[in-house]
């Protein structure tokens, strides 16, 4: 399980369905809700200062596990959610989160939303509709590995093709050490032991330099390879190159074909992946800051687009978001034997974790991703019927993030478990 991260489903009772929630927004916080962790999926940055090399967003191995009240099985039954206003509001309070947006959906139906703070800094800009877009991350990498699998699903790729295989240009020019060993599986499951592409001389922050999937590429070769084939490595270059076989597969861009697949036949008409250098949200928005070496905060809002790809580039909105997970996890998408692909375990991969502080049957399946400045996750039950979908802006340091995450526990586990929260 990479993208899908496996975690146990409590089995439906006739009447009564409980769910737990589990998710990591990946700011490189701990969460500390449940006792817990797992990795879970980020958009790293890696910039260089003062001579050392700074992770910016790391992953760490994290959890926050919420659960909440009953839930009626039944399609019609009304869904007993807490005040998602509030729990909005609750999270910016730290002075750390700049803005919060959040929508739960029943059905493909709103039926909670909220938004505090503001979309600039010092309450600029004023409040961020609930409505507006956001960066949903390396949640961006189930969407370009459902266009994987459909091919797949279609004949005209295998999982087993090597990477050698459908990317001759990689092997020839040296650009992916083993290509020839390498599948289109190992991809999908961030088990190809590639290399991560961010280094310091890729910055997405600032820069509107034209970076071509090769020269991600050619960065990733220059890093020690971290895993064998095979075993779990975290590393954005994988879905660099998933796009390219994509690409090279149909003809067409990665961004078109998310758009025919997913985004219009879904009605995600706020969706799209941005391919241009300077192509930023567009419409009304949060932005996001980043303190430099010197503590100064930097807007973080231009990301350079060509940095991220399929790999975290997909910008959407809550309502958006929630009707592909809802679609995926109905299997509206992809048959379940193509989805295991995604779901199914590799050596080395985090274990899922156990337990909750309401109910203690961790049954959501989370997706969560994050750049500078921004955090973004959604949860889905395991039958699809609820999504609840969250962005968030945030200014900060490494030092700083501690504070905010027991808002985030806080805020999330007052909308899945409010009478536990409140107490």
């Amino acid at each position: 399980m990479i993208l899908d991260p496996q975690v146990l489903i409590a089995p439906p009772t006739p009447r009564v369905v409980t769910y737990a929630y589990v998710a990591a927004p990946c700011l490189g916080l701990e969460l500390h809700i449940g006792a817990s962790a797992f990795q879970e999926e980020c958009f790293m940055v890696s910039r260089q200062s003062a001579g050392a090399r700074v992770v910016s967003a790391a992953c760490a191995a994290l959890a926050l596990s919420v659960s909440a009240p009953a839930i009626a099985s039944t399609d019609n039954a009304p869904v007993k959610v807490g005040d998602v206003q509030k729990a909005m509001e609750a999270l910016v309070k730290s002075g750390h989160v700049v803005g919060a947006i959040g929508e739960v959906y029943v059905n493909g139906r709103r039926v909670g939303k909220g938004s505090a703070g503001s979309r600039l800094l010092d309450g600029g800009g004023g409040v961020i509709p609930s409505t507006a877009r956001y960066r949903i991350g390396s949640q961006t990498k189930n969407m370009t590995a459902t266009v994987a699998l459909q091919l797949v699903q279609s004949g005209k790729l295998k999982l087993d093709d090597k990477l050698s295989e459908v990317l001759p240009e990689v092997a020839e020019k040296d650009l992916v050490e083993r290509a020839d060993e390498i599948t289109v599986r190992n991809l999908i499951q961030l088990s190809s032991g590639i290399p991560d592409f961010l280094t310091p001389e890729i910055d997405p922050l600032g820069s509107t330099i034209t970076y071509r999937p090769v020269d991600l590429l050619a960065a990733s070769r220059k890093q020690r390879r971290p895993s064998e084939i095979g075993t779990f490595n975290y590393s954005n270059t994988d879905y660099i190159l998933l796009g390219m076989i994509i690409e090279k597969v149909t003809g067409h861009s990665l961004a078109t074909e998310l758009k025919q697949r997913i985004f219009t036949p879904l009605g995600m008409r706020a969706t799209y992946l941005p391919i241009k250098a300077a192509e930023g949200i567009k419409g009304p928005h949060g932005h996001g800051y980043r303190k430099d070496e010197t503590g100064k905060l930097l807007d973080a809002d231009k990301l350079n687009a060509t940095t991220m790809l399929g790999a975290g580039g997909v910008i959407s909105t809550a309502h958006d978001i929630s009707a592909f997970q809802r679609a995926f996890i109905q299997g509206r998408l992809l048959p379940d034997s193509l989805r295991k692909v995604i779901n199914d375990p590799v050596p080395g991969q985090p274990s899922p974790p156990q337990g909750g502080p309401c109910m203690g049957k961790p049954a959501f399946q989370p997706r969560g991703g994050s750049a500078p400045g921004f955090v973004a996750a959604t949860y889905t039950s395991p039958d699809g019927r609820l999504q609840f979908a969250v962005s968030v802006t945030v200014a900060m340091d490494d030092a700083e993030r501690g504070a905010v995450a027991q808002r985030i526990d806080h805020a999330l586990a007052s909308v899945f478990c409010p009478a536990t929260a409140a107490g």
